[in-house]
């Protein structure tokens, strides 16, 4: 079946985005659409140009024999900071406020579109980078890490608090709450990741980092490595932080209980990857 130029572009880039970082060899197209290579490759160039000038992503071309085009999300600081503004404005809401100071973030985490936004935000700024997985923590941060793994193109690693019957045999590490200063455990499956392998850590929020801080310890059983760390909210008011080198999106500065107001402002967001 022969393929008009405009089914061509239409179907390639819902290819491509449907297949982010995967190497697509230029014969893979021009069999599926019976086009010349030339033709493809004029169709690509087309749809590349698009990408960046509506902001969807680089289109990366590969040389060679093996070679073929990569499609990478790209956000820039104005859809970056059009999100986070948005975030900074659902979270000072003082509805928020729970008892005991906590805020309430299901309607946040239950949001597709939302998390999407946050999702391209998160992964644009590792688009580039080494990544096999992207791993969180039972039981809020796993919308977040699906929707980064989405335009990564990797698989999520959930670390649980318990062991379960179904993931077979596990290694467990207790680590120190930064904030509670409790010692707790965390477990994962050793089906779930290969030696070697290099991890996005996600989260939701962070306090001091004692959750991230315990991932990363279990990553080391592991003997994988930390590609990146991201949480999309951090607090301000903790005495010691013990992770250094992350991004947030949103940054909490003060939570008035008495006088229902939430202060919020731009977390330490940066492209890590051009």
């Amino acid at each position: 079946m022969k393929f008009r130029r405009s089914e061509r572009l239409i179907d390639m880039t819902n290819y491509l985005l449907d297949h982010p970082r995967e190497l697509v060899p230029l014969t893979y197209f021009a069999e599926r659409y019976g086009s010349a290579k030339s033709s493809i490759s004029e169709d690509l160039g087309i749809i590349k140009d698009t990408f960046e000038k509506r902001g969807i992503g680089v289109l990366q071309t590969v040389p060679g024999a093996a070679g073929g085009v990569k499609f990478y999300v790209n956000v820039d600081e104005k859809e970056a900071s059009s999100l986070i503004d948005d975030l900074c404005s659902i979270m000072a809401s003082p509805d928020r406020l729970l008892p005991g100071g906590y805020l309430y973030m299901n309607d946040i985490l239950g949001n597709p579109v939302l998390l999407r936004r946050v999702g391209r935000v998160i992964a644009s700024a590792y688009a580039k980078a080494e990544i096999d997985a992207v791993m969180t923590v039972a039981t809020k941060g796993i919308p977040i890490a699906y929707a980064v793994a989405g335009f990564l193109n990797v698989p999520v690693i959930i670390v649980r608090r318990d062991p379960k019957v179904t993931e077979g045999s596990t290694v467990s590490i207790n680590y120190v709450s930064g904030s509670s200063k409790r010692i707790q455990t965390m477990v994962l499956s050793k089906r779930s990741l290969s030696e070697g392998s290099r991890v996005l850590i996600v989260d939701d929020f962070m306090k001091a980092g004692g959750t991230v801080k315990g991932m990363i310890d279990l990553l080391q059983e592991f003997n994988a490595k930390v590609a990146g760390i991201s949480v999309l909210v951090e607090s301000e008011e903790t005495e010691e932080r013990l992770v250094d080198d992350y991004i947030s999106l949103v940054r909490l500065s003060n939570v008035d209980v008495i006088g229902k107001k939430i202060t919020v402002s731009e977390g330490k967001y940066r492209r890590i990857s051009k």
